[in-house]
């Protein structure tokens, strides 16, 4: 893949159709979930400007266990229903956080961290995990983002067969 830098965009939605457009060729033919969950991640902190962290926690035993990511060193288990993380688990609902340090419970794995979207991943009605994205700048995340990053979740959801415990 050629080497994209996010100044080629004139503006966030030609960068998402992009990201989006390359994430359904990259893992269209492949059926490994590891791996197509490990490039998602790498393409995102590839092309997103202002992050800090971008990857996924799948639901293991009830719980949220850390899985293919880039960024610094992250927290490990997270309990359903705790941090954004959790609560996006539990809710099965996006949460975009313009000011973290203001969400109740927030889990600091990265005090650079100042904002961050977490989507639900679902297969077949049952949580398979979330896809989370952090920064270090405030209201870093918009509508936008949201919409473009749940249909960057959709692709995954089409594409992607999980083979674990799912709720």
């Amino acid at each position: 893949m050629e080497q994209i830098d996010v100044m080629d965009f004139e503006n966030k939605v030609e960068l998402y159709e992009y990201l989006n457009s390359t994430l359904e060729s990259l893992i269209c033919e492949e059926s490994d979930w590891l791996a197509n969950l490990s490039n998602s991640a790498a393409l995102l902190w590839m092309l997103m400007e202002d992050i800090n962290w971008a990857g996924f926690y799948l639901y293991k035993n009830n719980e949220l266990v850390l899985g293919p990511f880039h960024g610094k060193v992250a927290c490990t288990r997270i309990k359903i229903g705790k941090g954004v993380c959790g609560s996006a688990a539990e809710q099965r609902k996006t949460q975009l956080v313009k000011n973290v340090h203001e969400f109740p419970g927030h889990i600091a794995c990265d005090s650079e961290s100042n904002s961050e979207i977490v989507i639900p991943i679902m297969k077949n009605d049952k949580l398979i995990g979330v896809l989370d994205i952090d920064s270090p700048k405030l209201n870093r995340f918009d509508d936008q983002d949201e919409k473009y990053l749940e249909e960057f979740v959709k692709i995954l959801e089409k594409y992607i067969e999980f083979h674990f415990e799912t709720i």
